[in-house]
Formats: structure tokens, sequence, C-alpha cells
């Protein structure tokens, strides 16, 4: 099966290297020879996609309260990077559209982790319209995930050249045919349910495999072994470099 995305993905555009989910990460795991990121979707009040994985704003940013209870303008005006490390003091969240620009001026892959908040099937058409807006013309499209099958659903209804890949934490026959029935071409399963056989098994029916999050040089090595086709991590910096093809 000819896969076409990267095996290293930094998780979180930076993993723990930088603060999550800006471009201040991407641009790190970018200096690291990193080729592909992962982070999060979610929608503002009106609408606009943005990257950020929490639903309230006071952990990874100088926000409060709900994100989707604010405007994509009183978003993009926080401050995401002081959490982390005063260094990084005045880092935006980035919307959609800034972090698609970027990716593409450096040649990215991106999985893009779809979070809703509220109506799921809606938030999934939402986001399909805008990955597609801002991924015009591209040569690798991103792949896009989400624990939430509606989203995703609501996704392929709007953008069925989409890549989709299904996000579960354990490995069972009705979480496979759940993928199926989605159309998904990946599972991205937590890195602890795999094994060589669930590997074999995922590509026996046409699935690529992604594990997450793993960190750990000698847990890398052992997936990538047993076959697996993508590693999300907080360290992108312990990746081998040929996963940057």
């Amino acid at each position: 099966m000819h896969w076409p995305y990267p095996v290293g993905f930094a998780h979180r555009l930076g993993g723990a290297l930088a603060p999550e989910n800006t471009l201040a990460g991407l641009l790190l795991a970018h200096r690291l020879g990193v080729t592909a990121v992962e982070c999060d979707v979610q929608l503002s009040a009106d609408g606009v996609a943005v990257i950020a994985h929490d639903a309230e704003l006071e952990r990874t940013t100088s926000g409060n309260g709900a994100l989707a209870a604010h405007t994509a303008a009183e978003l993009l005006q926080l401050d995401a990077g002081r959490h982390h490390h005063p260094a990084f003091a005045g880092e935006a969240l980035p919307s959609l559209q800034k972090l698609a620009a970027t990716l593409r001026r450096l040649g990215m892959a991106v999985n893009l982790e779809l979070k809703p908040a509220g109506d799921a099937r809606q938030m999934g058409q939402l986001c399909a319209a805008q990955i597609r807006q801002h991924w015009q013309g591209a040569a690798l499209l991103p792949l896009v995930s989400s624990f939430s099958a509606e989203a995703l659903a609501g996704l392929r209804q709007v953008a069925p050249e989409l890549p989709l890949a299904l996000l579960v934490e354990e490995l069972n026959p009705a979480r496979v045919a759940q993928a199926q029935a989605l159309g998904c071409r990946a599972l991205h399963v937590c890195h602890r349910a795999l094994s060589a056989e669930w590997v074999a098994q995922l590509h026996g029916l046409g699935l690529a495999v992604m594990a997450w999050t793993v960190n750990q040089p000698q847990e890398m090595q052992c997936l990538r072994q047993w076959g697996v086709d993508m590693l999300c991590s907080d360290r992108p910096d312990r990746f081998d470099p040929a996963w940057a093809a």
C-alpha cells in the first residue's frame, strides 16, 4: 500500500519543545528536519477554524473561558506562548489559514485533528470547506482525524477528497468497522494498544496506522519494526532522520 505521508509527526506542531499548537513550535520542528506535524482544530464563535487543543483557554493562553465563545479576532489576539516559557511571550494562537500558508511555504505535511465543541457534524462540514480552500491545489492534502465519527462524517459530506483517520484509544473489531464505514484511510491508535498482529491486520484491510503519542526511541523503533506507518511524538528531536521522507 502506497502511503504518501512521512513517518514522523510532531505532536501539537512542536511537541514538548515549544508552546503547543503555535507557529513557533512548527518552525522549531522544521529546523529539526521534521517534515510532518499534528495539530488540533476548533471553531471560533464566528465559525473560523483556529489551532488549539483545549475547549477552555486558560491552560495555554492569556484568555479565559470557552474558546467557542470568542470570535476569531479575539482569539488571534491572545498570547499562546507565555504559559510554556517567558521567552515565547506574545506568540499568537494561529488560524488555520495562517497555519496552511506556513506549511505550504515550508513544504510540510499535516494531520489536522478536529475537536468539536458543539454539533460535531456541522463542525466537520465547516472545517471541510475551510481546509479545501486553504489547501487548494496542494500536492499533498491534510490528513484529517478525529475521535468523533460525526465530525468525520460531516467533513466527508463536503470534501470527500480529504483523507480521513479515526482516532481510537483501544482496538477492537467494532472500531475498525467504524473506520471502514467512514471511508477512513488510516486508524490513529494509542501506541500501547498496538501489536505486530494488529498492524498486520489493519494493513490487510487497507488501513495505514499512526501510533500516538510515543516519546521513547526504543518504542519508536519497535513500532516501526511492526510496520506502523506514522509516529506522533512530543519529542520530534528523537526522530530518525530517515522518517522525514
